[in-house]
């Protein structure tokens, strides 16, 4: 008996974990919906971010000296 019901198991696996699949993941989706708080606070577009970015780079280059990164920790054996 049981050889038989396990063919039969495994030839409709599928129709029988598609609706299973299908109810889990409807009540999951609505669980989630009520349990989470799904506002997104608006952000201001990257475009005005890059431009506020830029002036605040001018700003601050004008108050101190740029420096080439690769002088800092330069090789006592590279410098000569």
């Amino acid at each position: 008996m049981w050889p038989i019901f396990m063919g039969l198991l495994r030839r409709y696996t599928p129709y029988i974990t598609l609706p299973f699949a299908a109810v889990v993941g409807f009540a999951g989706y609505h669980i989630e919906g009520w349990i989470s708080d799904r506002y997104t606070p608006a952000s201001p577009p990257i475009s005005q971010k890059r431009q506020e970015r830029l002036l605040e780079n001018i700003d601050s280059s004008t108050t101190r000296q740029k420096h080439n990164p690769l002088e800092v920790n330069l090789s006592p054996s590279l410098s000569s």
